[in-house]
């Protein structure tokens, strides 16, 4: 039986000063984004009289009527209703859209092809904001404005490049020797990507899935632009609409206004953190891909 030598033992065990920097990088960067989240959601325990006296102060009496107050909202359900709705119509448009257009891209060979990723990947630089006002304009001109597919369709489109980035990885990893051995056994090329590259592809589904959702889901602009701007009634505004609408209705009562911040956060934390390890292997292989 071999032995480790105790030179190897000694370099595998040495210290380094870049080893407590980096914990102390990690854990500075975690305190800062974990910090203000907790802020708010303890904040909603506390009514706005204690948090003018004492911003920083702990819930002395812990205070359930800020929480209750938005929990039996008409307008707050509304708020979570339209917001489910255009995230999942969001993901299911991202998703479907960018397998088959990652799928063409990542088997095919055709003129032309490397051009069409490179335009895709040029999406990445186009921002929303410059596209507001013409994308405003082409929404009302065609009579979405004021819909949900005003909100959903364009939110497909921007994130389509990032989904496409990620995905034609993954297909290219197939082998070439798996979609011929699928051809022997008379499978056509739908039935080869319905049986094999659908589920290879897994990982990366939910992970552009998951950032489509949460895109979706924190998205301000454009539901400006198309739910405000085009008259639809407040109570089916999305959730970052809703809370901006309640802290101007409500600018007075700032515990009532960070507990509607804490449960606006809520569903999309959630989503993130039930899919986070999925989310970190689809981007992982992407990269290897």
């Amino acid at each position: 039986m071999s032995t480790a030598s105790p030179t190897s033992v000694q370099a595998g065990t040495r210290f380094t000063w870049r080893q407590p920097i980096v914990y102390v990088v990690a854990l500075t960067a975690i305190l800062v984004s974990i910090i203000p989240v907790l802020y708010v959601w303890i904040s909603g325990f506390r009514t706005s009289a204690d948090l003018n006296a004492a911003p920083g102060g702990w819930p002395n009496p812990w205070f359930f009527g800020n929480y209750a107050n938005v929990l039996t909202s008409a307008r707050f359900w509304g708020s979570v209703f339209s917001s489910s709705l255009v995230a999942v119509g969001t993901t299911l448009g991202v998703v479907v859209l960018g397998i088959c257009a990652a799928y063409v891209i990542a088997r095919y060979q055709f003129r032309g092809r490397q051009w069409l990723y490179t335009f895709f990947s040029a999406g990445l630089m186009f921002p929303l904001t410059v596209a507001a006002l013409p994308l405003s304009i082409l929404l009302r001109d065609i009579g979405l404005h004021g819909t949900f597919l005003g909100v959903i369709i364009p939110q497909v489109a921007f994130g389509l490049p990032v989904t496409i980035i990620i995905l034609v990885p993954f297909l290219r990893a197939i082998p070439r020797e798996i979609e011929e051995a699928a051809a022997i056994d008379g499978a056509s090329r739908i039935g080869f990507f319905w049986r094999i590259v659908l589920p290879l592809s897994i990982p990366g589904l939910i992970t552009v899935g998951v950032l489509a959702f949460l895109g979706s889901w924190n998205g301000y602009l454009l539901p400006l632009l198309v739910m405000a701007a085009g008259g639809m009634p407040q109570e089916l505004w999305t959730l970052p609409l809703g809370v901006q609408q309640f802290s101007t209705q409500y600018s007075q009562d700032t515990g009532a206004v960070l507990a509607y911040t804490s449960l606006a956060m809520v569903p999309a934390l959630v989503f993130f953190l039930a899919a986070e390890r999925r989310i970190v292997g689809g981007l992982t292989g992407a990269v290897k891909g």
